[in-house]
């Protein structure tokens, strides 16, 4: 549908601006802009002369794919573009400038027609618009793209240099004026700064734009575009979408918005927050769906024009059109779609009566917002520590200072940089960029303090956040004041104004309260300041000092603060803490208490924030009733004598007013390090609680029944904390870290439905809904279990179960949970690093006062480690399968002494296995890991544990438990060892290695086996000589005519699963797990022992070697045995081949699950490389085409492939 008819003249007497002319439009309907200049561009298929053109025919570097040049050098065919997009129903048309700046142009060495190519740009538009509008008699408006340029402001180029910037904002700046004056010029009607990736650059384009407005054009319309770069909601910089909206709403834009990146269903979410925090009108112009495989976009004109259908009928928008992929289709069925619906009726306000400030995150501040903390430790003043890293240049470890106030609880960080040791301007810019570096700090906003205002100008340059600035004042006069303060609202910024003027710094109440007063009228009047965005200080001043005329100072200011907020509508209150209580440095807990008592105070009066050093306040209600006493006599001058009181308890209570008193400190920790401490006295207890339990049930169920029938009440309330289903998933056969979470869950009065190993999906999900579970818990050892569980997650989402998930398991981790499983479910999905951590976040999620706030900090946390992800992915390099081939470990065979041939060719199989033997060769650290008893350095490690004063004596206990258990189990022979192991002719043909029968010609026969190997891909320093290793690079080729060979083995401990059972159903959790963890060690020394054994007789290749069992645990022997699934050849898939050849299941019970789990879980296989110069290695992240390579070898599909390897994946399959 054509747009409606417009009065193309104004009323007489009437001067109707471009703002208002368009203002009138936006409340009437929804228009349309234009679709893809660039996806059009493309279906004329030009070739470089015809970017060219005759004008720079001889230009010396090559043009193609400079869109922008194309307006000089074939105008026809952009402005049969503009016509087409116009003929479709488009109200405005953007310019071809997307990259017509100087700093773009570099690029091309066209920098120096910048200024043209956008008069031209301009004017091409502008002659389509107004032919166009002149046909139809519907006036048509252009709009002027200012894109984002090549650089970033708030992103280092540079990942060893986290402070480096390749631009600045003045250079930016002076970039963007010169675009906006060649628009100007040419005659555009709006200005569209567009597709912003970073917050600071839009800023710096804000900024040019309005200087222009200022010094020489009237006024134009501006629109504001960012791009949301993915689901997480964040721009490439970091912001989300609420925090860039408040970065850039000082411009007062006509509308802003969102384009780019995403397609119109994705970006609906992003939307509606923008038009739930802008007064502005919502702008959405996204691509045609996400790009496929091949970069292009799928998206039909109709299915984008149903998604668009939708954000009107649900009244989101106010413009609508299309970015990347769109075509005047596109735009034609747009328009039609959207032309019977009401636009979006933007609010009159938001967030009324707040302060609005943003870091990478938004932070709003209201009438009935708690206290802002004004973090301080990162002042050169303020701060010994800091300045002295400062000092010394050492800006990465400051950076510890800004992260540990923001961890303690400081919701806007304080940056001064003022000594005259520094260049001010300088360390505050590069300390802000080091800052942008660390999301952790940059999610707060910041606070640029200085009384240099070129310091203060620095700061506010390098931050796309809305900051405040710390301060100005009146101190030189009403001019400079002003002055100052335009310029901090033209970077958008809030400012704290210090209760002084020509007459100096003011101390009583009533000139505070004139100072202050006039101030915001000033601001006000004069300025149009936004009254939320100024701050006062009516100075902290120091009491205490032994001077009369200082003991009123905190009363002042209290009072002074009551009286700003009641006459100064919308004004915060701020100040500086530590000035209260200068009088007593060094006594630091004097000082604190100081503070509690006058912000206690002070808040009740009005007070919204202040300058402090977070988490180190104390709460009014603990302080020492004698202590507080003193500090309320001193803060409100009750007493003369207080400061002397005070002075004589600090000395009485010891340096600092603090007693020294000696703890355990652990028992006062948060519960997760509590546990940490005593788990094994948790899982001990366990029986007793259990079987005490099972005693009192009876005679509790009997009292509940009678208190039923007295009552008359039905139902009774679950006297449990909550259900929570466990289980190990699908094929996956190890549990003893799902145990211990049940037994320390269980003693922390939750229902524990353990369902044991190898669970299905149905059966979980069957579980938790008929046990009307609260949470379920997964957990597995191998990689293939990280599929089943995202397969759990996606039948719960399908199902629409909104349980949260939990997610356990020594191959998981927090980033796999983050991108593969968590985006899969809508509820929450949280990695569970061990049990000490459970019964916090099980808590956690089930507490109705906590649960939304700590989903909400976790998906934030998810969001953040999946950016970090698909930025990783980008930023590795790999080389080709080919090059990597080349550069493998390659030994001169014919040079080396020859391979040693095994005493047999075949297998040999191990019936009950002498278990006194393998007791040597037992591994204790992993046994105290199960416990999570872990000594820190020097006491690391068997037997040194035993020495650690935090974990020692319960190590010994446990270690005793073991070794009674285990003698017990050996005498009893309860338990029983059985093994394969075999040996056979070998040769190596690239990355695989093929097995022969005895006495066969490898040259002339087919082998019996093929195992399949993968080699290192990721590119290593450009220093390092090391080779890219593949385990076959450790047999002799084929070609090399030396003949090799290649052992392998499967050894398991019997009878753990039956014993484990047992002692559970007598309630012993303790025994129950301790069984399990033994038998897992038997198996590990049983591998051990055995591969010397192997070395030593059995292929006999080290015959004298003489290690003590210390030396294998270093890998001081020669030779290796990896294992499928571990780093070395991580594909779980190379085990059928194994128990193939060695009929491994029949001669030892040993089994594979689905999941290529090995049953009984107390087992280890692997191969067995004799070469002296074999080691183990880590294949690393692979690329696709090894992928594709592998799967054609081992004849799979790529997908099957990709399942089995998705840990080690250098792509994402998504």
């Amino acid at each position: 549908m054509s747009p409606a008819l417009h009065d193309l003249t104004p009323s007489a007497g009437m001067k109707k601006t471009l703002q208002d002319e368009i203002d009138a439009i936006l409340r009437e309907r929804i228009m349309v802009l234009d679709g893809g200049m660039g996806t059009m561009i493309q279906r004329h298929k030009l070739s470089e002369d015809d970017f060219r053109g005759q004008e720079f025919k001889d230009h010396a570097r090559p043009l193609k794919g400079n869109n922008d040049i194309l307006s000089i050098t074939q105008p026809n065919v952009i402005y049969q573009i503009h016509k087409d997009y116009l003929l479709a129903g488009a109200d405005i048309i953007e310019t071809n400038t997307f990259s017509s700046t100087a700093i773009a142009q570099a690029d091309y060495g066209l920098e120096h027609l910048a200024y043209r190519m956008n008069k031209c740009s301009a004017g091409v538009a502008r002659k389509a618009a107004e032919e166009i509008t002149l046909q139809t008699g519907i006036k048509r408006y252009v709009a002027g793209a200012l894109g984002p340029t090549n650089k970033t402001l708030s992103v280092s180029p540079s990942v060893e240099r986290p402070d480096y910037r390749n631009i600045t904002f003045d250079e930016l700046v002076e970039a963007y004026k010169e675009q906006a004056k060649g628009l100007l010029d040419g005659g555009v009607d709006i200005l569209l700064i567009e597709t912003i990736f970073d917050t600071a650059n839009a800023k710096a384009a804000l900024f040019a734009v309005h200087r222009l407005f200022e010094e020489e054009y009237a006024p134009r319309p501006v629109l504001i575009s960012g791009t949301i770069v993915d689901k997480s909601g964040r721009t490439l910089s970091g912001q989300t979408g609420e925090a860039f909206v408040i970065s850039v709403s000082h411009a007062d834009p006509l509308c802003i918005g969102l384009n780019c990146a995403l397609g119109a269903a994705e970006m609906r979410p992003f939307i509606e927050t923008i038009g739930k925090c802008t007064t502005a009108y919502v702008l959405c112009y996204p691509n045609a769906g996400l790009p496929n495989t091949f970069g292009e976009y799928d998206e039909t004109p109709h299915m984008m024009a149903m998604h668009l259908k939708d954000f009107a009928m649900d009244g989101l928008v106010n413009i609508v059109g299309g970015c990347c992929g769109t075509t005047p289709d596109h735009i034609r069925e747009i328009a039609e779609a959207v032309k019977n619906y009401k636009p979006r009726v933007p609010p009159a306000t938001v967030f009324e009566g707040h302060m609005l400030l943003s870091g990478l995150e938004p932070f709003r501040i209201g009438p009935y917002t708690n206290f802002v903390n004004i973090g301080e430790r990162c002042n050169v003043a303020g701060s010994r520590k800091f300045a002295k890293l400062i000092m010394t240049g050492n800006y990465e470890e400051a950076l510890s200072v800004a992260k540990m106030q923001v961890e303690m609880g400081a919701q806007v960080l304080d940056i001064n940089m003022d000594d005259g040791m520094l260049d001010g301007p300088s360390a505050m810019t590069k300390f802000c960029n080091f800052i942008a570096s660390e999301p952790d700090i940059a999610k707060v906003p910041l606070c640029i303090d200085s009384s240099n205002f070129a310091v203060i100008e620095a700061g506010l340059k390098c931050c796309q956040g809305k900051c405040i600035v710390n301060s100005i004042s009146l101190k030189e006069g009403e001019d400079d004041f002003l002055e100052k303060a335009r310029k901090i609202k033209k970077f958008g910024a809030a400012v704290v104004v210090m209760a002084f003027d020509e007459e100096g710094q003011a101390t009583e109440t009533d000139t505070k309260i004139r100072v202050c007063t006039r101030a915001y009228h000033l601001l006000l009047k004069k300025l149009g300041f936004n009254p939320n965005d100024i701050i006062f200080d009516p100075n902290i001043l120091t009491i205490g000092t032994g001077m009369e005329e200082h003991n009123l100072y905190a009363v002042n200011f209290i009072n002074a603060t009551k009286v700003i907020k009641e006459t100064l509508p919308g004004a915060k209150v701020s100040g500086g803490l530590s000035n209260l209580s200068f009088s007593f440095r060094g006594m630091e807990a004097i000082r604190e208490a100081m503070h509690g008592v006058f912000l206690y105070h002070a808040i009740k009066f009005g007070m919204d924030m202040g300058i402090v050093n977070a988490g180190s306040l104390p709460v009014y209600d603990d302080i020492h009733k004698e202590l507080l006493q003193l500090c309320e006599d001193l803060i409100w001058n009750r007493d003369p004598e207080a400061t002397e009181k005070l002075l004589h308890y600090a000395q009485t209570q010891g340096k600092g007013g603090k007693k020294v008193i000696q703890t355990d400190e652990w028992r006062n920790g948060p519960i997760e390090e509590r546990l940490a401490y005593a788990l094994v006295k948790v899982i001990k207890s366990a029986r007793v609680m259990k079987k005490a339990v099972g005693h009192l049930i009876p005679f509790m169920e009997k009292e509940r029944e009678e208190t039923k029938v007295l009552t008359g009440t039905i139902e009774d309330k679950d006297p449990y904390q909550g259900t929570i289903v466990l289980a190990t998933v699908k094929g996956d056969v190890h549990d003893i870290g799902k145990n211990i979470v049940g037994v320390v869950l269980g003693c922390n009065n939750f229902r524990v439905i353990d369902l044991g190993v190898m669970t299905p999906c149905d059966k979980i999900l069957k579980a938790a809904l008929d046990h009307k579970a609260d949470i379920i818990g997964l957990s597995g050892l191998i990689t293939p279990s990280l599929d089943e569980m995202i397969f759990v997650a996606k039948e719960m989402e399908r199902l629409a179960i909104k349980i949260p998930l939990l997610i356990g398991g020594a191959t998981t981790s927090r980033t796999h949970t983050a991108v593969k499983i968590a985006p899969r479910y809508s509820a929450p999905v949280i990695h569970v690093l061990d049990a000490s951590k459970s019964v916090v976040v099980c808590s956690q999620l089930l507490d109705e006062n906590l649960k939304d706030e700590y989903f909400e900090e976790i998906m934030e946390e998810y969001e953040d480690i999946r950016q970090d992800h698909y930025e990783s992915l980008k930023e590795r390099r790999y080389l080709t399968l080919r090059q990597a081939r080349e550069s493998g470990f390659h030994i001169d065979w014919l040079s080396e002494p020859p391979p040693v041939k095994p005493t047999f060719l075949g297998t040999r199989v191990f019936e009950d296995y002498d278990l006194q033997k393998l007791v040597d060769y037992i591994d204790w650290k992993p046994f105290f890991d199960v416990w999570q008893l872990r000594g820190k350095y020097p006491n690391r490690g068997f037997p040194k544990i035993f020495d650690d004063k935090a974990v020692g004596e319960e190590a010994k206990k446990v270690y005793d438990d073991a070794q009674n258990m285990l003698q017990a189990l050996i005498r009893q022979k309860q338990l029983h060892a059985r093994g394969v192991v075999g040996f056979w002719p070998a040769q190596s043909s690239q990355d695989d290695i093929h097995l022969y029968a005895e006495g066969a010609a490898p040259q002339a026969v087919e082998p019996i086996a093929t195992f399949y190997g993968l080699r290192q891909q990721a590119e290593k320093d450009s220093a390092s000589a090391d080779p890219y290793l593949c385990l076959s690079d450790f047999i002799a080729p084929l070609h090399s005519g030396v003949p090799d060979y290649l052992g392998l083995f499967a050894v398991a401990c019997f009878g753990v699963e039956e014993l484990s059972k047992a002692y559970e159903e007598e309630c012993d959790d303790y025994s129950s797990i301790m069984v399990k963890a033994l038998g897992d060690r038997l198996a590990e020394a049983f591998a051990e022992e055995l591969h010397a054994r192997v070395r030593r007789e059995l292929w006999g290749y080290c015959g004298d070697e003489q290690l003590a069992v210390a030396d294998l645990r270093r890998l001081r022997y020669e030779g290796i045995r990896p294992a499928p699934g571990y780093p070395s050849q991580p594909d779980h898939t190379e085990k059928l081949t194994m128990w193939r050849l060695a009929d491994v299941e029949r001669h030892t019970g040993i089994r594979l699950t689905e999941s290529l789990a090995m049953a009984p879980a107390s087992a280890v296989s692997g191969l067995y490389f004799s070469n002296l110069r074999s080691r183990y290695f880590a294949v690393g992240k692979i690329s696709k085409d090894q992928i594709e390579d592998y799967a054609l070898r081992k004849n799979m599909s790529v997908p099957e492939v990709e399942k089995w390897l998705g840990p080690i994946l250098g792509y994402d399959t998504d």
